[in-house]
């Protein structure tokens, strides 16, 4: 569902296109198939050749080796692919069939160029170099003539190409596309980077996923555009001041896809449109979510669940950790500390908590459906020496969820063994993934091909493996899984993407903003982190406990508010030793200190849930955000520049962000800190009023306002408080 905007009329489209391509022909879109092919007015220039095809739905270009195809590709979007020596492919790794009812584009073929025009984008290919043999891409707004994005040129005697397809010994090639840059403008999206930037120009970025990295390759520019570089290698990305380059380690052509839109609004209700909307977030979707590392055992779980009813505190759900099984890859519950599941998740119904259960990619070479999926290649491979993906805690390899036969097989399991015994939703960990520890990408193979070729596309598919099989049971409108990694395209899956392990200090805390505003703009609107950071929480600690409630402010005004948390010290598993196949005892995994809220001490129980409660107060709200997510694409957490664009004192705010259209939240990330400046976007026709005094400002100024412990800086936009003054 687009968002509403205004489109060019037909004629304005098609006048635009003829003044682009230099041609007076009155357009060539809007044609039927015969009437194209009649007056198609293929343009030979120096054994040049454009050509309208498809119905007028795109042009094509080939000459000295290179094959380039324009496609328009959903309202106000094209693609763009390029290839040597073959025709370009067909990749669906991402981007969905767009719509067929969407009117046709205008196309106009000149004597040296051609031009695209569909709704509000305009593509302008113009043959260039003194034999007119070379071919420059731009994108303009068809409204107001001005260019969004270029190609770079050849640089006169450099002899440069925007499209670069770079040879490897291996045959293979590595492509590179380069762009103009552009001053003052302002870039975000990209997916999940560990660090405190908000605006992203003058960065260079890994296009790979690592623990605690997600790479979803799709930014939105200040001037009114969208990119999605299209392609699942591993790679880089520079977003220089000199000129932006994409580029990929190995793969078989260029392909990106731009969309021009009058605001961020508009470019992620677009992106949407092209890569699948988020579902509906189920309504225990929206309060606290109770997990740490780790439950161990069923009676532990059911008595959290238990002192969560006693003392009062809403809670949606509870979560079971890693290593329930008996090995990695057996994709059931240990008998020994799990006897009767079924009757775990009656119980828990009964109080009204879901159950999530957690999943790893990893099969361990002993574990009971090792040698059957080896056999059936439903396993990644090495391409030499010991066929092992990952050697924590023993050698295992990785699930290849690029085969729909092995997911399908995993997805049976699951269900025999999880969602059959009332389990609700899972938590798909290691989703990268975490190759050896030092991601050697180069090093593995999948069914569709090399991991440095197509590996970021592997959490999409791992995350559609469940969310598949839910489909399958009847789950269409009750489907959140939680997963560590994420690319294009996975927010259809119904992927709730945390952001990995990251550590229990406050330069992490400030960083988690940066990757929540982030991963909004890239697309993927449901985000959440570790409440507390993951590794490193010492609950005695005085400082860790501060962190802790901040961290939980930050975390009520999140996609998803979750607890979770590997605390020390370290808790040695007991019970009986767990054997291999071949009778070698195997130790269980340690358990985390304590992480409930009450038992941090009563200020910080207090704390926390005044928090939850208002979570709890706010669900009328938060219910309306992730509707806007289903419906168009828009993330919960925004920059300010999301509401305020073009306001250039908005543009880079990195340590405040706004949920939603109306509330304005400044997190407090230093230690001891117990007030903070502000900035309050607007100008003076906007007014916020402080949640917590209920003074009211006027917008455009940075203000100082009191944060006590228990209190986060929050504002509501033109008092639009949706029931929450007071409660902070």
């Amino acid at each position: 569902m687009t968002s509403a905007t205004t489109t060019p009329s037909v004629e304005t489209q098609r006048a635009f296109a003829d003044e682009l391509a230099g041609a007076a022909n009155g357009g060539a879109g809007d044609v039927s198939v015969e009437s194209a092919n009649a007056s198609r007015k293929t343009v030979d220039i120096a054994a040049q050749v454009f050509r309208i095809v498809d119905d007028g739905a795109a042009i094509e270009w080939n000459c000295d080796g290179e094959y380039v195809r324009v496609d328009a590709w959903g309202a106000n979007s094209v693609r763009v692919r390029s290839r040597l020596m073959q025709p370009v492919v067909d990749a669906d790794w991402a981007l969905l069939a767009p719509a067929a009812d969407l009117p046709k584009p205008q196309i106009a073929l000149g004597e040296t160029a051609a031009a695209l025009v569909n709704g509000g984008i305009a593509v302008k290919l113009a043959l260039t170099g003194w034999q007119k043999d070379h071919l420059l891409i731009s994108f303009l707004n068809t409204a107001t003539g001005a260019v969004l994005l270029s190609e770079t040129d050849d640089g006169g005697a450099l002899r440069l190409r925007a499209r670069a397809h770079h040879p490897l010994e291996s045959g293979a090639e590595s492509p590179v596309a380069t762009f103009e840059a552009y001053e003052n403008e302002h870039i975000y999206g990209m997916g999940e980077y560990q660090q405190p930037v908000l605006d992203l120009k003058g960065s260079t970025l890994e296009l790979a996923h690592r623990n605690s990295q997600v790479s979803v390759p799709f930014m939105v520019s200040s001037r009114g555009y969208g990119f999605l570089w299209h392609n699942p290698a591993v790679g880089r990305v520079t977003f220089g001041h000199n000129r932006t380059e994409w580029s990929s380690g190995v793969a078989d052509q260029i392909d990106y896809w731009v969309t021009a839109g009058d605001t961020p609004a508009q470019i992620e209700a677009q992106y949407a449109d092209a890569t699948g909307h988020a579902p509906v977030m189920p309504e225990w979707g929206l309060g606290f979510w109770q997990c740490k590392l780790r439950y161990w055992n069923q009676e532990q779980l059911l008595e959290t669940a238990r002192e969560f009813k006693r003392r009062n505190i809403p809670i949606d759900l509870i979560v079971i950790d890693f290593f329930h099984w008996p090995l990695m890859g057996d994709f059931r519950f240990d008998e020994e500390f799990w006897p009767d599941p079924a009757a775990m998740a009656r119980e828990l119904h009964e109080m009204g908590i879901k159950l999530m259960v957690s999943v790893w990619p990893q099969i361990d070479l002993e574990s009971e459906n090792y040698d059957e999926m080896r056999r059936r290649n439903f396993l990644a491979k090495t391409r030499q020496g010991k066929d092992v993906g990952m050697w924590w805690p023993r050698d295992n390899q990785f699930l290849d969820a690029t085969n729909p036969e092995a997911r399908a097989f995993v997805w049976g399991l699951a269900k025999k063994n999880y969602t059959d015994l009332g389990v609700d939703a899972f938590w798909l960990d290691e989703a990268e993934p975490e190759w050896g520890g030092d991601y050697d990408y180069a090093h593995y193979l999948y069914h569709i091909g090399p991991v440095g070729k197509v590996g970021n596309v592997y959490p999409q598919l791992y995350n559609k493996t469940f969310y598949d099989g839910q489909l399958e049971i009847g789950r269409k409108d009750d489907i959140v899984n939680l997963t560590r990694a994420a690319w294009a395209g996975s927010q259809r899956y119904g992927s709730l993407v945390w952001s990995g392990d990251v550590h229990s200090t406050f330069d992490d805390l400030k960083a988690q903003i940066t990757c929540a505003i982030h991963m909004g703009a890239a697309g993927i609107p449901w985000f959440t982190t570790d409440m507390g950071g993951f590794a490193g929480g010492d609950p005695n600690s005085e400082a860790f406990r501060e962190l802790y409630v901040r961290w939980c402010q930050f975390s009520a005004f999140s996609a998803v508010m979750r607890n979770h948390g590997d605390r020390m010290p370290a808790v040695k598993v007991p019970g009986k030793p767990t054997f291999d196949r071949k009778g070698n005892p195997i130790d269980h995994i340690h358990t985390g200190a304590d992480n409930e809220p009450w038992t941090y001490g009563p200020e910080v129980e207090r704390i926390m849930v005044k928090y939850i409660n208002l979570r709890e107060a706010m669900r009328p709200y938060t219910r309306e955000l992730f509707a806007e997510a289903h419906e168009s694409g828009q993330p919960l957490v925004r920059g300010l520049f999301y509401e305020f664009p073009g306001e250039e004192e908005a543009a880079n705010v990195a340590d405040e962000y706004l949920f939603g259209p109306d509330i304005l939240v400044a997190p407090v990330t230093e230690l001891g800190a117990r007030s903070r400046s502000v900035y309050l976007p607007g100008g003076e026709t906007t007014t916020w009023t402080n949640l917590h005094t209920g003074e009211t400002l006027a917008g455009g100024q940075t203000v100082t306002v009191d944060a006590p412990l228990d209190v986060v800086p929050a504002f509501a936009r033109n008092g639009r408080d949706h029931g929450l003054a007071g409660l902070i």
